[in-house]
């Protein structure tokens, strides 16, 4: 197949810059043909930049024009779209519509109708734009606490009901979990277009269970990962925890823990590695609806029992009491007791690493993966030639 792949690149990168180069690293080892069309946000350093990025967040007619340029050349059977906030905008989804092209989108996050993009708002779960009224959060400055970025992204989601951009212009939405594919259905996306495929990561190799010693945590430090309440659980104790990973809070989060808590900050992906097959399990306390952490299966593939937050997709991630524990958010005295019970009973924590390798390599390997990706490549593709033929083209 013939694929362009659509990415607005982050700021500060993550874990959906990650999965887009993953997927590119998976079809081109499978024999695919991949371009991609991306833009980057961090370009948007000055002032003169974000105003220029505000104007076009909702529709950008330069990325319109580009993109059909790409596309007359490139011919792709299809276009996958991961980001288009805030640099490509919806002009995207019409270039590929006057093109005939039909188009995928990656839902990994809820940006498609909460500004803030989490469902999130002062540390609370928040599903006040469910109902299609993104301009609440221009009140709240549900974007980074900016009025301006909130209002860029309040315009963009409304835009996009208004024209319809969902349930005309997408063949098919990729949703990473059952409770996000519901989420969506909620908010107004045609739940016949939305499929479910989690994310994946590489085999690292079936792990060695022996020897492994403390908590981990991997990720980014920044209030919705909840690193607080992990802190305040395990700090001034006797269990080992090792933090990977920076960001904003990591300042606070340091001044507040104790010295059998060391802060890696950012490391390689070597060092993830090493870390994961040296520990007994990970902690992901999220505050937040998460989307898909690739920590998370990571984890998993490495024989890593996770104790994550009972709390969105995580119940479906975390197999409470098989591949790990689930405790309420937001608890640290939950959150000590998980870890303290799991230390103490060696047996039940080897069955939870085995049991977590198992799921990931029946959920999360490349290879099965690949094979949903093309299964809904190969759908859409099937249906662009079905209306083609039926317009006379």
């Amino acid at each position: 197949m013939r694929i362009l792949l659509v990415h607005n690149c982050y700021q500060e990168k993550g874990g959906e810059d990650v999965v887009v180069a993953n997927e590119i690293g998976l079809l081109e080892r499978s024999g695919h043909r991949v371009k991609i069309f991306k833009a980057d946000s961090s370009m948007i350093s000055d002032f003169a930049a974000k105003v220029n990025a505000f104007r076009r967040a909702v529709y950008n007619e330069a990325v319109r024009r580009t993109l059909a340029e790409r596309l007359a050349r490139d011919l792709p059977d299809v276009v996958h779209v991961h980001n288009t906030f805030p640099l490509l905008s919806a002009s995207v989804y019409d270039a590929c519509a006057d093109a005939g092209v039909p188009v995928v989108q990656t839902l990994h996050n809820y940006r498609l109708f909460c500004a803030g993009a989490l469902l999130l708002r002062n540390g609370k779960i928040c599903e006040l734009c469910l109902d299609g009224k993104p301009y609440r959060a221009v009140v709240h400055r549900c974007y980074r606490g900016s009025l301006l970025g909130s209002l860029a992204a309040a315009n963009v989601i409304a835009y996009q009901h208004r024209h319809r951009t969902w349930s005309t212009k997408v063949a098919r939405f990729i949703a990473l979990t059952a409770f996000a594919r519901n989420k969506f259905i909620e908010a107004g996306l045609p739940s016949e277009r939305i499929v479910i495929k989690p994310n994946f990561v590489m085999d690292p190799g079936a792990p060695d269970l022996e020897g492994r010693e403390g908590v981990l945590f991997v990720g980014r430090l920044s209030k919705e990962k909840g690193v607080i309440h992990l802190i305040r659980a395990l700090s001034h104790t006797d269990v080992p925890l090792r933090i990977l990973g920076d960001g904003p809070e990591r300042a606070a989060l340091q001044a507040q823990a104790s010295t059998n808590v060391i802060f890696e900050g950012s490391v390689t992906p070597e060092r993830v590695r090493q870390a994961m097959r040296s520990a007994r399990f990970m902690v992901l306390p999220s505050l937040s609806y998460e989307g898909f952490p690739l920590s998370v299966a990571e984890g998993l593939a490495n024989g890593l029992p996770v104790i994550a937050s009972r709390l969105g997709s995580l119940t479906e991630i975390v197999e409470d009491n098989v591949t790990g524990r689930l405790i309420s958010p937001a608890d640290p005295a939950a959150l000590r007791a998980a870890v303290t019970e799991l230390r103490d009973d060696p047996n039940r924590l080897k069955a939870m690493s085995l049991a977590a390798r198992r799921r990931y390599e029946a959920f999360y390997a490349p290879e099965w993966n690949i094979e949903q990706l093309l299964a809904v490549y190969r759908d859409v593709i099937d249906e662009a030639k079905i209306k083609r033929q039926g317009e006379g083209r």
